[in-house]
């Protein structure tokens, strides 16, 4: 079985406003697999900046984004599953894609940090379906 396209296209678009001068952001359905600041969260989602000038010690490897920023002048460090990324985008314009939800399988999961799981927030299951937003993926400008 071929591994996913998706981290490979994350990786893609962000070297891609790198290089362009634009500014990465990505589009993150939160769920119990995600650890992200709940205070930013609205409707399930969380919008973030990933620009190497935003973050310290990026990481986009095949299963998971991992970081550390600061929300409200306090440092946060932030593990998001590639499965959960729903679009990356350039500020700036508006160009990037969009991709589907995907469940983590447990094989994936056991690859986080073990000092990571501890910090996760508590979950009401390892299933994105419950909260599985419908329909296809779009882009929207994020003002």
């Amino acid at each position: 079985m071929s591994s996913s396209t998706k981290p490979y296209m994350i990786r893609a678009l962000h070297q891609w406003c790198g290089d362009n001068g634009y500014t990465p952001y990505i589009v993150v359905w939160v769920n119990g697999r995600t650890d992200v600041p709940l205070e930013y969260v609205k409707n399930n989602e969380i919008v973030l900046n990933i620009a190497d000038t935003a973050t310290k010690n990026l990481r986009i490897d095949n299963e998971w984004i991992s970081f550390s920023a600061r929300f409200g002048g306090v440092s946060r460090d932030i593990w998001v599953p590639i499965g959960n990324v729903m679009s990356i985008f350039a500020r700036e314009t508006g160009e990037g894609m969009g991709f589907e939800v995907e469940p983590m399988s447990e094989e994936a999961a056991s690859l986080k940090p073990v000092g990571a799981e501890e910090e996760a927030p508590e979950s009401g299951g390892d299933d994105p379906s419950p909260n599985r937003p419908s329909g296809r993926p779009s882009l929207r400008i994020v003002k």
